[in-house]
């Protein structure tokens, strides 16, 4: 039987875990936080994410990483992206030495601008072919209760693409799509966050869906441009995890990031959203390293450029908004 360890016991972790289990895969989930490690073993839920959410009896949860870690074929990592380095540190020397790490985070690293499989391969030591990524519209507020959903599973290794892709295909709602272009993969799922701290500004401010739709449209420009200037497939950003994934994050209100935004917009201050935020935002603190991996590569990112001076430099987002309205775009790429 394949057997996974998912390593973060937050809302989507918990739910790709679930998953997981309940395709047939050997599950165990490793937590930090007693209380919740206790709840998901023996109660099998998990009060402070998934409330209400009954889990598979089969799920397994420990706070020691390596029993966790005992055989699994499948190492799925969904921890907040900044933290991932200091924790893969300690959690090396446990990992079996064929597993396939997987990536469920969206963020770039701050300071170094990698992507999430980047700083995986840098501190596991592993060849980028043993670095798998999970990636798409994923709303778990609906994956959870059983609705309908697709994701895209993405290495470059076919055999552990498909096998990864085996493991958590749970017909008939959930579907994983393959795509072996991890770069185009990784920069959608971590850009759109900041396009929809964008939209939720818009939507907060009242600004309408016609604003909206233009940011979402301009948003995709900006993801395909970055993503073309580190080699990525361009017709990955028209799919889930592109174009999907975006959508769903700038539109739901389901969506952290959005949500965030429409806070910030409706006038509540970053603190005040910060503490009314109990879960992770990837894109409040990946804004700044998503700019300043566009500026190494000499790329324009009007929207992440407003965004991060909406979340760190102070702007106030009514001034945001008529910035990104009047700005001239060039003539080549007018209609954008």
């Amino acid at each position: 039987m394949t057997k996974a360890a998912v390593f973060g016991t937050g809302s989507w972790g918990t739910t790709f875990a679930m998953l997981l289990a309940g395709a047939g895969t050997e599950t165990t989930l490793w937590g930090r936080r007693a209380e919740i490690v206790e709840a998901i073993d023996k109660r099998h839920e998990n009060p402070d994410y998934l409330p209400g959410i009954a889990l598979p009896e089969g799920l397994r949860a420990t706070a020691d990483p390596a029993e966790a870690l005992d055989g699994a074929d499948f190492v799925v990592l969904a921890v907040p992206s900044q933290t991932l380095r200091g924790n893969l540190a300690a959690w090396k020397p446990d990992l079996p030495p064929d597993a396939v790490l997987v990536s469920l985070m969206k963020g770039i690293e701050l300071g170094t601008t990698k992507r999430m499989s980047e700083v995986i391969c840098e501190v596991a030591e592993v060849p980028q072919e043993r670095v798998a990524v999970v990636s798409g519209p994923n709303l778990v507020g609906e994956i959870v209760r059983g609705q309908p959903a697709a994701t895209v599973v993405s290495c470059t290794d076919e055999r552990a693409m498909e096998r990864l892709q085996e493991a958590c295909h749970l017909p008939p709602w959930f579907r994983p799509y393959t795509n072996p272009d991890v770069v185009g993969v990784e920069l959608g799922g971590a850009v759109k966050n900041v396009i929809a701290l964008a939209v939720g500004v818009a939507v907060g401010m009242g600004m309408g869906d016609n604003v909206a739709a233009m940011l979402m449209t301009r948003g995709l420009a900006e993801i395909s441009r970055l993503g073309a200037a580190l080699g990525a497939d361009p017709h990955t950003f028209a799919g889930l995890a592109g174009m999907g994934d975006l959508v769903a994050t700038c539109t739901s209100p389901l969506s952290r990031n959005r949500t965030f935004g429409e806070n910030l917009g409706r006038g509540m201050t970053l603190a005040e959203v910060i503490a009314a935020t109990k879960q992770t935002a990837e894109g409040v603190k990946s804004c700044e390293s998503v700019l300043e991996l566009a500026r190494k590569h000499d790329v324009e990112m009007p929207i992440t450029e407003v965004v991060v001076a909406v979340v760190h430099d102070g702007m106030p987002p009514a001034e945001a908004g008529v910035l990104l309205m009047s700005r001239t775009p060039k003539p080549e790429r007018y209609g954008v």
